[in-house]
């Protein structure tokens, strides 16, 4: 599979400082219209694994990930993540990707909490977005999503756990950790939804979650499909947990690889 890819890697000069960005390019393109991929709350390009390659191979279209300000190889954020980091996103980090590799159309794909960053995107570049594809995205925050939260704050208390953030994201591991427990944890947070966002989505959306995700119910998808002003499909995939491109990456591919060829004209 990773002879039918290549890869380049580059840094973006952003006001907010600089991005690290990784795209894999097929041996045949079919599209002209890449994929971008919006990492999760502890995650990072590198943390996409194979992933990447394999929905580019699937594809056959450009894929591009990004590490957010403060994350993986981008340069380190000394503010803890506002309240509103999820909504910010289109006019921060994506911001600076989009004009750097002058995006004039993508679809978005987004895990976890990049998925709902996924959906902001879409519903800011509305004419630009023509697809989205949530996985194990968040909605709401419910009290499934602050167990979770509360028990992986506790394993990474433990220092083994702990260096495996290190690995992927240096001096920056415990802001990335603090940035996550302390938002989804924060008194002010508990209402959070993603519905208003929803709502200015006119794109198709492809939404994915796993039975036994540890961090939401099937109410995330169900709200997810059911609010985007566009039309939706969802699918629960039996036995996998929250990193379904992970757990079971051959068929999130072919989901993702059948959702992208209905939109091709």
């Amino acid at each position: 599979m990773l002879s039918e890819t290549t890869f380049h890697d580059r840094r973006i000069n952003a006001s907010i400082g600089h991005l690290f960005v990784r795209t894999w390019e097929p041996s045949q393109l079919r599209s002209e219209v890449p994929i971008v991929l919006f990492h999760d709350s502890l995650g990072c390009v590198d943390l996409w694994r194979s992933f990447p390659s394999a929905l580019c191979v699937a594809t056959q279209r450009r894929i591009i990930a990004y590490d957010r300000l403060g994350f993986g190889r981008s340069d380190a954020c000394l503010a803890p993540p506002p309240l509103s980091f999820i909504e910010d996103e289109p006019t921060t980090s994506f911001a600076a990707l989009h004009s750097a590799l002058q995006l004039t159309h993508f679809i978005a794909l987004g895990h976890s909490v990049g998925g709902c960053m996924a959906v902001h995107c879409a519903g800011q570049y509305v004419e630009q977005c023509q697809g989205v594809i949530t996985i194990a995205a968040q909605a709401l925050n419910e009290a499934l999503t602050r167990q979770g939260i509360e028990e992986a704050k506790i394993a990474f208390q433990v220092p083994e756990q702990f260096a495996k953030l290190e690995k992927y994201h240096s001096d920056k591991a415990r802001w990335v950790l603090n940035g996550w427990t302390d938002t989804w944890l924060h008194p002010e947070f508990e209402h959070w939804s993603l519905i208003p966002a929803l709502r200015r989505v006119i794109c198709p959306t492809l939404v994915l979650h796993g039975e036994n995700d540890e961090y939401g119910s099937h109410r995330q998808p169900d709200c997810i499909a059911r609010y985007t002003s566009g039309s939706a499909h969802s699918e629960i995939l039996p036995g996998i947990g929250h990193v379904p491109h992970r757990e079971a990456e051959a068929v999130v591919v072919n989901y993702a690889k059948e959702f992208t060829e209905r939109l091709t004209p």
